[in-house]
C-alpha cells in the first residue's frame, strides 16, 4: 500500500514539475535561529474598471512556517481533554492580513475545499500529517471549478483558530486563485 501512495506522491510531483507550477520563490526562509518573510507584490485584477490599483504588499507563508506549532492538553466540556493549538507569535502578527500560500486543494464535502501541504493521499486525515498541514478555505464570491490535488497559489486574509476544535487551525478567506487555475 505504500508503494501506491508513494507512486501517487511522485507521479502527483512529476505532473507539478512539468506544468511549471512551482513555490520556491514563494517559500519563507526560515532557519533554525529565526523565521525571515519575504514580501511579494500582486497588481490586483480589475474587472472591468478604469481604475488602476497601486500594488498591494502580500505576506507569503509557507506549511514550514505553519508547522512550527505547538500543541497544549487543556479540558473541553464535549471532548474532555483535547489537544489545543499553541500559535507562534509570528503568525498571530499575520492574522487577518492579506497572504498569499500554495497547496494542493482537497475537498471537504461537496461544496467546500481546503488548501493542503500534502496531496490527497497524503493530507493529514489519510495519512500521517498534522492538522497544522490544511487550512480551510473561503472564496470570494462563487467556488471555482477546482480539481483533488490542483495545485494552486491561493491570496486571501489569513485566519488563525486557536479555540474552536471543531475548526481548522488555519484558514484562508476572501481568497481568489492567482496561480494554477
Amino acid at each position: 500500500m505504500r508503494k501506491i501512495y508513494f507512486l501517487v506522491f511522485l507521479l502527483t510531483g512529476l505532473l507539478v514539475l512539468e506544468n511549471g507550477f512551482s513555490s520556491k520563490g514563494n517559500d519563507i526562509q526560515v532557519s533554525s535561529k529565526t523565521a525571515n518573510l519575504e514580501t511579494a507584490s500582486f497588481f490586483p485584477t480589475n474587472f472591468g474598471t478604469d481604475v488602476i490599483a497601486a500594488p498591494t504588499a502580500i505576506d507569503t507563508l509557507n506549511w514550514k512556517l505553519l508547522g512550527m506549532i505547538k500543541f497544549v492538553k487543556k479540558p473541553d466540556k464535549e471532548y474532555g481533554e483535547v489537544m489545543y493549538p499553541v500559535i507562534s507569535p509570528l503568525l498571530k502578527q499575520k492574522n487577518k492580513k492579506r497572504i498569499a500560500m500554495t497547496g494542493f486543494i482537497v475537498p471537504i464535502d461537496n461544496v467546500s475545499f481546503a488548501l493542503s501541504k500534502n496531496v490527497f493521499a497524503s493530507c493529514f486525515f489519510c495519512g500521517a500529517a498534522g492538522p497544522e498541514t490544511i487550512m480551510g478555505i473561503k472564496f470570494r464570491g462563487a467556488t471555482p471549478k477546482l480539481k483533488t490535488d490542483q495545485y494552486v497559489t491561493l491570496e486571501g486574509n489569513f485566519r488563525i483558530n486557536e479555540n474552536d476544535v471543531e475548526d481548522w487551525i488555519y484558514h484562508i478567506e476572501d481568497a481568489v486563485i492567482v496561480k494554477g487555475k
